[in-house]
């Protein structure tokens, strides 16, 4: 009893004292999102059970546009010829501050607030990667800002970019090359995750591109000889990829999906399609393995002498780490201490893991140190990115799930829906709002961070890898 007494005692001390080491601006981006906490888990709420995937999150971009809008924020709808892309200002003058915000969902892992595999609607898509949460928490943290702007607080710029279609176009490739950040001084970002940390690791580049053969259709069982196949080539060609990963860079990467192998036994196909994709912690080590990827289509072509077309979809960068802004953002995050969670929230995550099979330790959201920053991070890919080779980023990940839960799947959805994800989401607000703060009211801070980008940038010559508009309304 004595220890556990000890224990309170000391972490309300430690509380108090970080309590106090907390400006008035700090304790009023705080004060907002917690008058806003009802509203916001509302949108969020709404963006899960809508999960719109690519470029089809019409209502739930409206949903964020039109809070913005509400609060006072000057909203411009349909940006960089992206119906579903926005962005959201306030203020004016230096510096300009922009919060990224992504509400896509990705296809096929609907599931209800459980933490039993049980689709909301079967087939379904499903907020797999928290992008609910996202979305909402950074229009949060804006509005936070906005509001201190209002007050005569802080001088300058808030803007929120509202990015769609972050799980499978990349849709902020082309919001770069329309110029969205060019007046931009510093930008945040944050993602949902199974721990919390100031995020000093970059990703993976990588590159999409379409195959498509083409051939002779012809009876495969009475002239098979008249018939030229699309889909021999397909295999010709996914032959050739997987005997290729062995002399790969143990650091790359290299996917595909058939979309298309024919359509009915009895038919030579005169049509293949699949989608392809390349990775690598460098783009200058993704490129040769890309331009090798495609020189193979053209082999396996000629083997099954068919024609091939090759399109390209679009291609981002590795993110270009910020450990300065990282240092920002690690002591907003000391100041605001771990995420409590109640027993009923801890049983619901070890539910997750057993479910998963995964070690039902719970919930993590523990406050590490800076981690040092990794050659070869592993791990996947986000146009942000492409954001960060363009003006400083400084990135954040925030609890929204029970620790070793397996991303990208229903498992995720289920924490988005209910309290644990909430809890992730307002934090996630608190904490950009907070760095947004010290950026605003300390101009050597934004100095700082611009430096080191510019020295880690260096002499790279940023190039968009799209060709022509984005591919809206493509499976």
């Amino acid at each position: 009893m004595k220890k556990h007494l000890l224990l309170a005692i000391c972490t309300l001390m430690a509380f108090t004292l970080s309590a106090q080491k907390i400006s008035k601006n700090k304790k009023a981006v705080i004060a907002s999102v917690e008058t806003h906490k009802t509203e916001l888990i509302k949108i969020s709420d709404s963006i899960w059970a809508l999960a719109e995937t690519a470029f089809e999150e019409s209502v739930s971009a409206a949903v964020l546009a039109d809070y913005a809008e509400k609060n006072g924020m000057t909203v411009t709808r349909g940006v960089a010829d992206i119906p579903t892309a926005f962005t959201a200002t306030y203020g004016s003058g230096k510096p300009v501050i922009s919060i990224l915000g992504e509400f896509d969902a990705l296809p096929g892992i609907s599931q209800k607030a459980s933490p039993i595999k049980e689709p909301l609607e079967a087939g379904a898509a499903g907020h797999g990667c928290g992008h609910n949460m996202f979305g909402t928490s950074s229009l949060g943290a804006a509005i936070a800002i906005k509001e201190l702007m209002e007050a005569g607080k802080l001088n300058g710029t808030i803007k929120f970019l509202g990015t769609p279609a972050e799980e499978k176009f990349f849709a902020k490739v082309w919001m770069v090359k329309a110029g969205l950040w060019d007046d931009v001084d510093v930008n945040l970002s944050w993602h949902p995750s199974a721990g919390t940390e100031a995020d000093v690791q970059s990703g993976l580049s990588l590159i999409d591109f379409i195959v498509e053969f083409s051939g002779q259709a012809a009876h495969a069982s009475m002239d098979p000889w008249n018939g030229r196949s699309a889909s021999d080539a397909l295999e010709l060609y996914t032959t050739g990829i997987n005997y290729y990963r062995e002399h790969i860079l143990p650091t790359s990467r290299i996917h595909y999906h058939i979309q298309d192998g024919g359509q009915v036994v009895n038919v030579v196909p005169d049509y293949a399609k699949l989608w392809v994709r390349v990775r690598d912690p460098k783009r200058s080590k993704m490129l040769p393995t890309y331009e090798r990827v495609k020189a193979m289509a053209e082999g396996a072509a000629i083997m099954a002498n068919v024609d091939y077309k090759i399109t390209l979809v679009s291609g981002i960068y590795e993110t270009l780490v910020n450990r300065s802004g990282g240092e920002i953002m690690q002591a907003n995050l000391e100041l605001l201490g771990p995420i409590n969670y109640t027993q009923e929230e801890t049983a619901f995550g070890k539910a997750i893991q057993k479910a998963t099979q995964k070690p039902e330790v719970g919930m993590d959201s523990k406050i590490y140190p800076l981690r040092e920053t990794l050659e070869s991070p592993g791990g996947g890919s986000t146009d942000v990115g492409d954001v960060s080779w363009n003006v400083p980023n400084i990135n954040l990940g925030v609890t929204v799930a029970p620790k070793g839960t397996p991303w990208h799947s229903w498992a995720v959805v289920a924490c988005g829906g209910m309290s644990i994800g909430h809890k992730g989401m307002l934090y996630a607000a608190k904490a950009l709002g907070m760095t947004a703060v010290d950026l605003f009211d300390d101009p050597k801070l934004v100095n700082k961070v611009t430096e080191e980008f510019k020295t880690r940038k260096g002499d790279e010559v940023y190039k968009p890898m799209i060709d022509g508009p984005p591919p809206i309304g493509s499976d």
